[in-house]
């Protein structure tokens, strides 16, 4: 068991004085009943989060397609993807203009991210400040920090990389820490349940969890180095991984040791690649949960040790909840669950558009929103957009499991208490090229061709409840069943912080956090 460091003392007098580091960990389809459902076997870091923190327990995305990019961009921004301009996970930060160092693989930068960030903020009252940011994937190491070039790396085939964008070549840290190959000697290992079969409730064999395949503990990594680095992602070690990575990041850099307030950006990938694969009630979130806890438990532990835990602040949610898969349920008599796939109904529609004006793909549809990408060439050759968009709605509409087409002009004057319109209003930025939006009935997801995954990325709280926890000195510790957003982690960390934005926020400070 690991021992938990003593409560930090309740409501200081005066005001605390700034951390040395600011922690800030995103866990990628964290959903926050998780923490309720396994409380009482949590025993690390998720426990000592829990028990010693100021605990959100009805926080939010306020924004509809809640995918890994846009939730990214919102945390420490405070805005939302339709002032970010970071709106699906296609358009998030791949760029071909920068392109990776050491290692291929598709280049990427935050280009497309619009404004600015708390690191910003930091950097203006203290330049020296410095940030690194580390994430089993591209889009959860870039968005955290925005634009700033500072220390960014991400997984990407077993080792840890960066692009052009932030440099022209790996530290000597980066290329030491990767030089051990930890994925690659991970090949044929097995992942087993951390505690006795009997602590787990969830059946084990349930044949459409991973794709019909392996859905059977113990789970083992292929025989085969590469093949087995880039399977361990989805291994609850790679969290692991992550975590050592970014305690080396944080000594090699000298961060919160040169007298500034500094920032480190964690995103944990491997709850959203189990969550996909194994769904959110199987017995590997399960395990995996209680996993992320023990490593959680340790980082902290060795932060601790490095910089007191009077001089640390800690911020802990997630980009986005996840929806069961649809055959569970049914089971639990959903009987209106479905997977809706509209590829053949688009294709069908572009078809028909090509045998009048030739070929090629007028419409494209993603993430439950229809574009239509080249609307004056089309109009060009004698074709009415808006009479191709506005059959396109019918069709929809028609779709089994749809509960809602708008089009996105008809959201300016919509009525603010209704969540959906609200959060599709929050999503897209006047200028996105949306011609309509659509919105799935509770418990459906957008379905893959020949890959029935659990889903996550429509405006329901399934999808949008997230964990919010805070934890360091002068953080009122309680827990608070207030409703509130993810926009509001930012102006929450600038006021703790005593930072100016650098633009209107879309978020609040949460008081409550110290008030």
């Amino acid at each position: 068991m690991i021992p938990l460091l003593l409560a930090l003392a309740a409501g200081p007098s005066r005001p605390a004085p700034k951390p040395r580091l600011v922690v800030v960990i995103t866990v990628d389809q964290l959903r926050p009943d998780y923490l309720d459902r396994y409380r009482a076997q949590l025993k690390g870091g998720l426990a000592m989060l829990l028990k010693q923190g100021a605990v959100f327990t009805e926080a939010y995305h306020d924004h509809a397609i809640t995918e890994t990019a846009p939730g990214h961009a919102t945390i420490l921004s405070g805005r939302w993807p339709a002032h970010t301009g970071i709106i699906r996970n296609s358009v998030g930060v791949q760029d071909s203009t920068s392109p990776l160092v050491g290692v291929p693989g598709p280049g990427a930068s935050p280009a497309r991210f619009q404004g600015t960030e708390l690191f910003d903020w930091l950097k203006a009252a203290e330049p020296a400040a410095r940030a690194l940011s580390v994430s089993g994937k591209d889009r959860g190491a870039i968005l955290p920090i925005g634009r700033a070039k500072e220390q960014v790396y991400w997984y990407i085939g077993g080792v840890f990389a960066t692009s052009r964008y932030y440099a022209d070549s790996l530290p000597a840290w980066v290329r030491a820490f990767n030089a051990e190959r930890v994925p690659f000697r991970a090949a044929g290992t097995q992942w087993t349940l951390l505690l006795p079969e009997r602590d787990y409730p969830e059946p084990d064999s349930v044949p459409y969890e991973n794709l019909g395949r392996d859905f059977v503990f113990p789970h083992r990594l292929p025989n085969d180095s590469t093949q087995a680095a880039r399977a361990f992602v989805a291994t609850p070690t790679m969290d692991s991984l992550t975590l050592a990575f970014a305690l080396e990041g944080t000594r090699a850099l000298r961060l919160g040791v040169r007298g500034t307030t500094d920032l480190l950006a964690v995103s944990l990938s491997t709850t959203d690649y189990i969550g996909h694969a194994y769904g959110p009630d199987s017995r590997e979130i399960h395990d995996q949960v209680l996993r992320l806890d023990r490593y959680l438990g340790r980082f902290f532990e060795q932060l601790f040790v490095r910089y007191g835990g009077g001089n640390v602040l800690i911020v802990l949610t997630a980009d986005h909840g996840v929806t069961p898969f649809p055959e569970r349920s049914r089971a639990l008599g959903r009987s209106g669950a479905v997977r809706v796939t509209p590829d053949s109904l688009i294709q069908s529609v572009n078809a028909a558009l090509d045998g009048r004006v030739g070929g090629r793909d007028w419409l494209t549809f993603e993430s439950g929103m229809l574009l239509v990408p080249d609307r004056a060439r089309l109009a060009a050759q004698g074709v009415n957009p808006d009479s191709v968009v506005a059959d396109v709605a019918v069709r929809l509409r028609r779709l089994a499991g749809v509960a809602r087409v708008d089009h996105p002009g008809d959201l300016v004057a919509a009525d603010s208490a209704d969540p959906t319109l609200r959060r599709w209003r929050h999503q897209i930025p006047p200028d996105a090229g949306v011609e309509l939006v659509v919105t799935l009935k509770p418990y459906c997801i957008w379905g893959i061709p020949n890959a029935p995954i659990a889903m996550h990325g429509q405006p329901t709280d399934l999808d949008a409840h997230v964990p919010l926890l805070f934890w360091g000195a002068g953080v009122s510790r309680g827990e608070y069943g207030l409703r509130v957003r993810t926009v509001d982690i930012a102006p929450t960390l600038a006021r703790l912080l005593d930072l100016t934005p650098a633009e209107p926020l879309d978020g609040r400070p949460l008081t409550e956090v110290h008030g």
